[in-house]
């Protein structure tokens, strides 16, 4: 036999249990659940945006860094960081190639071992074919402490140019970037581009230009170079218009070289 409730008895039976709860106490209690969603939603949205705006720095971070462009150094300074300083004026005894009178020069300071050098003859080349008429594209020695054959074969280049000159000097830098050479390979060098070997080893083992060298590098010191490539681009009255940060190519270079030139 069961037993029956008897629901006009029972408390429960007609209402729930929470009807039984002061409508004072309800609306206590309510508000305070409301208010803890609220402050939790709001918590949510803090932390997204906190994580958007670390995935935002993150992301410009890596891109200031992969943007950056390799090149041989003697410290850590980043000189594109810093006010230009003057250039060294140009004067008939650098080595260039372009218009000898252009409105624009580009003043290179390189060394001859340079990997970063090499690759960005290939951007100047293109330059002096596109814009060679405008611009005359200068070399000036920086040879780096951690080379070992950078500074004969600065050296080299100058002896080449007391046999050939102004030509000479262009052949014997392109032809030693061409095959990596190294110091022993200096005279073979000068044999294959027309001078005279006996005369280049002569030259080279004199140690005649070794001082002329060491005062392009520390010419380029004075100008804030501390390592190569590093190009400024330059006006014919001699001002310091802009610095090429390494070995850019082509396309990121020639709006340098227009913004130069005013086209």
């Amino acid at each position: 036999m069961s037993e029956v409730i008897n629901q006009s008895q029972d408390p429960l039976s007609k209402r729930g249990m929470f009807d039984q709860v002061p409508p004072k106490f309800t609306f206590v209690f309510g508000l305070v659940i409301g208010i803890a969603a609220f402050s939790l939603f709001g918590y949510i949205s803090l932390l997204a945006r906190v994580s958007s705006n670390g995935t935002k720095s993150a992301t410009n971070t890596n891109s200031k860094t992969t943007g950056l462009v390799a090149g041989d150094s003697n410290t850590n300074v980043n000189t594109n960081a810093a006010p230009l300083s003057p250039v060294k004026a140009v004067t008939d005894e650098d080595y260039y190639r372009g218009n000898k009178d252009a409105q624009v020069i580009l003043v290179e300071y390189s060394d001859l071992q340079c990997p970063y050098c090499q690759n960005f003859q290939s951007t100047a080349k293109q330059i002096m074919d596109k814009y060679g008429d405008q611009v005359k594209w200068v070399y000036r020695h920086f040879p780096l402490s951690g080379h070992p054959d950078a500074q004969k074969l600065a050296e080299g280049a100058e002896c080449a140019a007391e046999q050939g000159g102004n030509e000479a000097f262009w052949k014997y830098a392109d032809k030693v970037f061409e095959e990596g050479t190294v110091t022993s390979g200096i005279p073979a060098v000068a044999k294959a581009i027309g001078l005279n070997e006996a005369a280049m080893k002569t030259c080279l083992d004199s140690g005649k230009y070794e001082s002329a060298v060491t005062q392009e590098f520390n010419d380029g010191a004075a100008s804030g170079v501390t390592g190569t490539p590093s190009t400024f681009i330059v006006s014919a009255d001699g001002t310091t218009i802009s610095k090429i940060p390494g070995a850019l190519p082509f396309a990121q270079v020639e709006p340098m070289i227009k913004n130069a030139l005013g086209i």
